[in-house]
């Protein structure tokens, strides 16, 4: 090594091309170390789950792993207590460096208040679409004899009738209990089909065919901000079946497609082989009765021939 550099200082330009190198190399190193240094970039860590933990906790575990806690919305689930967290980014279990920022949804105390529209007096779907448009929903149909069927005749809400003067307001979400009518002469509906649908569709659908909601089950582990992606793959009365007016369908809804495919195509077979049965019981019909118009107008002929006879021999 003591030969080469005695050899290299000889000669001063190639002495000089491997200082600078030397030096450049050197730089490019303290550089490397200074940045894995300033970014901690050996240093990991696993991102707690904070989803169902009130903020608090939240920012006590962030803190202990060099993590910080940043609220980025806030929304009104009603399956989760109030001022606890929704939803993360990034999730729990992700490896990140110290002092990563985890994004936050938070469980707002109470949904904003909103004004209850005046109902009574028009159609059911009319009564449906205004309250929705308002931001609540139905509760329930209450059905009682009046000369118009699913016409609204009073309207309820914590226990309250709204009147047309009433300026009532109620927290978003809130249901609304209709009185509604319905004539001696009508008394039941056809079940609408909503496999496949939202709750939200499904509940609209069935409010306006004059049918209650019943159950709602949604499947086991199924988060509450993931249920307004899930679809409904039963319902407790068949569709196209006729019940009476207020009668409760309950729905079981989930997120595996395949599920809901496999309803729909079952509920398409069902009602071909029902299409089927009925011509087939129709074709029967119509060949019983040919049968008997036959042989009633074979009888009818029978007394006029033997008249013809009696009358010949006289």
């Amino acid at each position: 090594m003591k030969s080469f550099w005695s050899w290299l200082k000889k000669h001063t330009i190639a002495y000089n091309i491997v200082v600078i190198a030397l030096v450049f190399l050197g730089l490019a190193i303290a550089a490397f170390i200074a940045m894995a240094l300033g970014t901690r970039h050996s240093a990991r860590r696993t991102v707690p789950d904070f989803v169902g933990l009130k903020m608090t906790d939240a920012e006590y575990f962030a803190g202990r792993r060099d993590l910080q806690i940043i609220v980025n919305d806030s929304l009104h689930v009603s399956a989760y207590p109030g001022g606890v967290i929704l939803d993360q980014l990034p999730k729990g279990g992700v490896v990140v460096k110290p002092g990563r920022k985890v994004y936050v949804t938070v469980n707002s105390m109470r949904q904003r208040m909103v004004a209850v529209p005046y109902v009574a007096g028009r159609s059911l779907r009319q009564a449906k679409n205004m309250l929705e448009t308002a931001g609540l929903t139905i509760d329930h149909l209450e059905y009682a004899e009046d000369i118009a069927t699913n016409y609204v005749l009073a309207e309820f809400i914590n226990g309250e009738e709204v009147l047309e003067e009433s300026e009532l307001q109620a927290e978003m979400g809130s249901g609304v209990v209709l009185r509604v009518g319905v004539s001696a002469n009508s008394t039941s509906t056809v079940a609408p089909q909503v496999l496949g649908r939202s709750l939200f569709e499904a509940k609209s659908r069935l409010w306006e065919s004059g049918l209650n909601i019943g159950e709602i089950e949604f499947d086991e582990g199924m988060p509450a901000l993931e249920r307004n992606r899930a679809r409904v793959y039963h319902q407790s009365v068949l569709p196209s079946e006729e019940v009476a007016y207020g009668n409760r369908v309950s729905l079981r809804l989930t997120l595996d497609m395949a599920k809901v495919d496999t309803a729909i195509v079952r509920h398409e077979r069902r009602i071909e082989a029902e299409l089927k049965a009925k011509m087939k019981a129709d074709s029967i019909a119509k060949a019983e009765q040919r049968l008997i118009d036959s042989i009633v107008n074979a009888k009818k002929s029978q007394p006029k021939a033997s008249q013809a006879q009696d009358d010949f021999f006289f």
